[in-house]
């Protein structure tokens, strides 16, 4: 089970797609933000230095584990490779938990490199109280995304599971507000923001960087986004099974 789960994460590590979006990008976003809004402050005072920082490192745990996948998954499924492993000894139950470990190990590079550019590019500082349940929190946040994306594997090719995941990515960054805050586009998106993962997800770490601690509401709704998608990765990948 270890020898796979270190397969997989060297196996994304030299996937292009997953250096250009969830590596440089997110740090290449934050670098041009930063430089032009990075001095000013939103309305409750923390620098926008820091708001962009946890938005982009947001962003890029979401691509990771998007990335990590559902692309691969579809591959595997379509050449076979999971009829393969499901016939071997590694049980249905550690196949996913591999796919989940090597998605979670595959979401610290976006996290990681985004908080030491902030830190030596922008001179951002936070306490050591704030920075472990900050990264903690943002990379164990990513579950609802791993679950669509192995949800997107299961039911679609390898060549439509990449575009659906990157509209999917993409839409979720817009929409939760990852990328500008849903409110410059008015009401209706920021009613749209209200109903994602992604908006209360990157809500938890704007919220432990404000000084505010952990939301209930946020974690509900990140825990129960997790649930239900979960819950469906797991019918489709029987599903799936069952067919292949």
């Amino acid at each position: 089970m270890l020898y796979y789960a270190k397969t997989e994460a060297l196996r994304m590590l030299r996937n292009r797609r997953y250096l250009i979006f969830v590596v440089a990008f997110p740090v290449l976003l934050y670098l041009i933000n930063a430089n032009i809004y990075g001095k000013q402050t939103d309305p409750g005072g923390v620098p926008y230095n820091v708001v962009l920082m946890v938005s982009m490192a947001a962003y890029g745990a979401l691509a990771a584990s998007m990335m990590s996948s559902a692309v691969p998954w579809a591959t595997e499924r379509q050449s076979g490779w999971l009829r393969q492993l499901q016939i071997t000894p590694l049980p249905s139950w550690a196949i996913i938990a591999t796919k989940l470990g090597a998605a979670l190990v595959l979401v610290l590079p976006s996290l990681v490199l985004v908080s030491v550019v902030a830190i030596v590019q922008q001179g951002v500082s936070l306490p050591v109280g704030t920075w472990v349940p900050l990264l903690l929190v943002l990379w164990l946040g990513v579950l609802p995304f791993v679950a669509l994306g192995l949800a997107i594997g299961s039911v679609l090719s390898a060549d439509a599971a990449q575009p659906a995941a990157m509209i999917c990515m993409f839409a979720l960054a817009i929409g939760g507000g990852l990328w500008f805050p849903p409110e410059v586009l008015g009401d209706t998106l920021k009613t749209v923001a209200d109903l994602t993962p992604s908006f209360h997800y990157a809500n938890l770490g704007q919220s432990l960087v404000a000084g505010h601690g952990l939301p209930l509401t946020d974690v509900l709704v990140v825990a129960g986004w997790a649930v239900v998608l979960g819950g469906a990765a797991a019918y489709l990948y029987r599903r799936a099974t069952v067919r292949a």
